[in-house]
């Protein structure tokens, strides 16, 4: 029995190093374009998909993922065309994403839906966790200078013959991504702590730009980890305690950044 309570600690430890930073390390960058709570937003819009996948037998990450790609394209299309914000275009989907999920799912899943429940990954979980994590790392590496420009002008991006439409909807892919693994670690109601929370911690005690996105992963691995061993030890839900260690990251740098400045 211990050998299996064993095991499955270390799935979840596995799965909370390779989301933790990812999620943390791509929240680096909406922080810099001033995007901190889409990813809050845009993990409610994955709630529906998650009880189709959910009803129809299917990997709960495969349904969440595919609403947010749908939610994504329409996003990225009505940007396109109209020109208006993205936050603002989440706000709109969010919430009706979020009643629509609430009906469609089934109530035994719900809670866990919301508030996730790592304990129970998968091998086919670690191996989703471990694949999309270095995908994400290394197209956030390969693109982060032209994030950086449009992010300072895109006018100037542009003249650098980036396309800068085609730029925000790779980004928006990217995070959809790494909002439905980050719904197995934390849940729908806590991913935007997982994304934003590191990556403000971060800023306190980085002075570089490279070094701002290495110190955003490194504390979003230390916040899943330290959770997951918390809650494993206190026997108490891994997600809720995931925020809180990060949480308690963001107070030490901020408490850290008071002091070095006396």
């Amino acid at each position: 029995m211990n050998i299996n309570i064993d095991y499955n600690l270390l799935l979840s430890l596995v799965v909370g190093v390779f989301v933790g930073g990812a999620s943390a390390y791509i929240g680096s960058i909406m922080v810099l374009k001033r995007l901190a709570l889409v990813g809050d937003a845009l993990s409610h819009v994955a709630l529906p998909g998650i009880g189709l996948a959910l009803v129809l037998n299917l990997n709960p990450f495969v349904g969440a993922f595919a609403a947010l790609a749908v939610a994504v394209l329409i996003i990225w299309q009505i940007q396109t065309k109209t020109g208006l914000p993205t936050e603002a275009l989440v706000g709109l989907l969010f919430t009706a994403s979020l009643a629509i999920g609430i009906l469609v799912t089934p109530e035994p899943e719900l809670l866990e839906a919301l508030f996730g429940d790592i304990s129970r990954v998968a091998v086919s979980d670690v191996v989703l966790a471990v694949i999309f994590s270095i995908t994400i790392f290394s197209v956030i590496y390969r693109l982060r200078n032209a994030l950086v420009l449009d992010l300072i002008s895109p006018d100037l991006a542009e003249s650098q013959r980036i396309n800068t439409a085609k730029l925000n909807l790779v980004f928006l892919a990217l995070v959809a991504i790494v909002v439905a693994l980050g719904v197995k670690v934390v849940g729908i109601l806590l991913m935007g702590s997982l994304v934003i929370v590191p990556a403000v911690a971060s800023k306190n005690f980085t002075r570089t730009l490279r070094g701002y996105g290495v110190a955003s992963a490194c504390l979003g691995v230390i916040s899943a980890v330290g959770g997951i061993l918390l809650a494993d030890g206190l026997q108490l839900p891994p997600g809720p305690m995931v925020v809180l260690v990060s949480a308690a990251l963001f107070l030490i740098s901020l408490l850290s950044r008071s002091l070095l400045r006396r």
